[in-house]
């Protein structure tokens, strides 16, 4: 008799990732991995999820040329990724979407997400109404003041949005409840991660469904300009939209991958969510059931984040960025607060695009790299959202209030 060999996804990354979790979510765990390996490959999955993509989602996105942009700054061609003009702003409807349909052919009736910016909330809610489910989104407090339409997108939805009061009441917080969550109620409940980041097999399985976002960038600019781009920039939180643009361009060792974190007030002083730049505070750890790497403490308690925008927020970065780091594939800076403001006015001045205060960061890395650039080279910044979520914090910021 012979016992059929299972089917597994590689769990880590170099070092990076694996499975640090309660035993009660280990068969939870393997049976997501199951169905993700067979739905993938699936054609009626496919089917249905690329028509959904094309019809309800929008895509494919633009790649819009930055004319003035370019013109002002003199330096490389800029494009822009437009994954602000996705249905409900922001790339985390790609994933959204693709757990959704994946959680309803496993026959999990209970669908619970975590959310700081909102827009990941937005997207999981979108994609309960759309098939049916039941959806419980977790966000800390301080997120809930400052993304207050988001919370209320969610509520429309028929979303019930459940305030986390607890430690800094920001996403890292609403992880922890929502990982709470589904230890209880983890038969019925499928838990919609909204970052390629926690226990395997989510950081692939993020990373596989924002892939979309460089399958499209690669295809766009080849027939806008004939060549790939020798560099792209993309902010980074968890680092779903940035793999998810970088992911398709990893075997091209001519194009430069630019990850940008949030780099708060300043980084002498630890206000900021930069994980990689700081050296007293960012290294190897575990959190939400990853092995990657983490702000935190001499003795090794998680630190406290700071970033304008809600959604870079966050202590831990995805393990595939950690090991693309290690391999020297992909580059990881940072931007403060200031700059990020500083990058969404001039974007939305010369394009008349209001991006996201987390793609702003992007925005901002290349008004101080097009001047390192020339103008024959060509530069594709991933605009991951909009930023219609933002402008009470942008007004209170830009009018000292």
């Amino acid at each position: 008799m012979t016992t059929k060999t299972r089917k597994t996804l590689p769990p880590k990354f170099g070092p990076y990732g694996g499975q640090f979790v309660p035993e009660t979510l280990m068969p939870a765990l393997r049976e997501l991995e199951d169905a993700y390996i067979y739905y993938k490959d699936d054609p009626e999955f496919r089917e249905e999820f690329e028509h959904l993509m094309h019809t309800y989602v929008g895509r494919p996105t633009p790649l819009t040329y930055a004319s003035r942009m370019t013109e002002h700054l003199g330096g490389p061609k800029i494009y822009l990724k437009r994954e602000d003009l996705a249905h409900t702003g922001a790339h985390k409807i790609n994933n959204a979407l693709g757990q959704a349909l994946l959680a309803k052919r496993m026959g999990k009736t209970r669908i619970i997400a975590e959310t700081g910016a909102g827009q990941h909330g937005v997207a999981t809610a979108t994609a309960c109404a759309l098939l049916g489910l039941e959806c419980i989104v977790y966000m800390g407090t301080v997120d809930m003041a400052r993304q207050k339409p988001n919370v209320f997108r969610m509520k429309l939805c028929g979303t019930e949005v459940r305030g986390v009061d607890s430690g800094s009441q920001t996403l890292k917080d609403a992880i922890n409840e929502a990982i709470r969550d589904w230890v209880t109620n983890v038969d019925t409940t499928h838990y919609l991660l909204g970052s390629a980041l926690g226990p395997h097999p989510y950081p692939t399985m993020v990373r596989d469904f924002q892939s979309v976002i460089g399958k499209e960038t690669r295809a766009q600019i080849m027939k806008a300009e004939g060549r790939l781009p020798d560099t792209i920039v993309a902010c980074l939180g968890g680092g779903s939209n940035a793999i998810g643009i970088f992911h398709d361009f990893i075997p091209d060792e001519d194009v430069e991958l630019i990850g940008v974190e949030a780099g708060g007030h300043q980084i002498s002083g630890g206000e900021h969510a930069a994980r990689f730049a700081d050296a007293e505070v960012g290294r190897p750890g575990v959190l939400h059931g990853c092995f990657t790497y983490v702000m935190q403490d001499g003795d090794g308690q998680i630190a406290l984040t700071h970033s304008i925008s809600a959604g870079l927020d966050y202590a831990a970065v995805g393990p595939e960025h950690t090991w693309l780091r290690d391999e020297e594939r992909a580059y990881y800076t940072y931007a403060t607060d200031e700059e990020a403001l500083e990058g969404l006015q001039m974007l939305s001045q010369l394009e008349g695009i209001i991006p996201a205060l987390e793609s702003s960061h992007a925005v901002a890395e290349v008004l101080k790299r097009a001047k390192t650039m020339s103008k024959d080279q060509i530069l594709v910044i991933n605009v991951s959202g909009r930023g219609d979520k933002d402008l009470d914090t942008v007004i209170g910021a830009l009018e000292g209030a």
